[in-house]
């Protein structure tokens, strides 16, 4: 299989990347500033708002799969507009597609959202992540959207993780809020579920999110205990009295997409404790 990963260099893209190269599959993966990574593999600068540029790639790759793991922020152009452009390409070229998305798509109105749930966001990321979903299946329509959730590694790669240290380090300002929930995923758990799909004859929606449902704060202390930092020394506060805009508990029900996989999306409370 020859898959593209678009956005190999993030934190999601280059695990993607590595596990593919590590079980045979022909690698190639795109960047938007710095190529990153190392070894031989096929790398290319892409812009996804320069349509042309994105049908050039692909044309080059053919690949049989692409992966979107990119994260271009509340950028509409990026987030909403970009993955149009590559569905498109995608189905020219014959290519499946597999867009990764996230549980900013809905308000935490309902709570618990399974993969028949129909997306509300509130904030501009949601709004333009909401609308590439709808973008995508109307080009491409055997294409999978893969809803995740927080993204957590092992080291300091990871956003969330790296937001622990500085904390307790008191070099960020900020607290972490004990109100606003989600369902935490594992990179590896996350690259590995994305590589089976890839691998599979899927479509439609997926949601890839971890097992258990948790603050930010108690995914910060659970950070904190694994990493011997002092958790004590983490802040904390109510989201709801800030200025933030956004749900504040968004639970992604992965139930029906963990029944279909052998990969295990591990809780948080499990793969921060180390458990495999």
């Amino acid at each position: 299989m020859t898959l593209l990963v678009v956005g190999g260099s993030g934190f999601l893209g280059s695990e993607l990347v590595g596990r593919a190269v590590a079980a045979g599959h022909t690698t190639a993966a795109t960047y938007a500033t710095r190529p990153g990574g190392t070894g031989d593999l096929a790398r290319y600068a892409l812009d996804l708002r320069v349509p042309d540029r994105v049908e050039a790639v692909v044309a080059e790759v053919e690949p049989r799969v692409i992966v979107n793991a990119t994260s271009g922020g509340s950028d509409w152009a990026v987030t909403a507009e970009g993955p149009v452009h590559l569905a498109m390409a995608a189905a020219k070229h014959g290519s499946r597609l597999i867009h990764v998305s996230s549980d900013a798509v809905f308000s935490g109105a309902d709570v618990h959202y399974d993969e028949s749930c129909r997306p509300d966001p509130l904030t501009p990321y949601g709004a333009a992540k909401a609308a590439a979903e709808t973008g995508v299946r109307l080009v491409h329509p055997d294409a999978v959207i893969a809803r995740t959730s927080l993204i957590i590694g092992d080291d300091r790669r990871s956003e969330h993780v790296r937001a622990v240290h500085e904390l307790v380090a008191g070099t960020r300002d900020g607290v972490l809020f004990t109100d606003d929930i989600r369902c935490p995923v594992h990179v590896a758990d996350l690259a590995a579920a994305l590589l089976e799909l890839a691998t599979a004859d899927s479509a439609g929606v997926h949601h890839l999110a971890g097992a258990d449902a948790m603050s930010r704060h108690e995914l910060g202390t659970l950070i904190a205990r694994r990493d011997g930092l002092d958790a004590s020394g983490l802040p904390s506060g109510l989201r709801a009295g800030s200025a933030l805009p956004g749900g504040l508990d968004i639970r992604l029900d992965s139930r029906a997409t963990r029944h279909r996989l052998r990969t295990t999306l591990r809780g948080a409370r499990r793969f921060l404790a180390g458990e495999a």
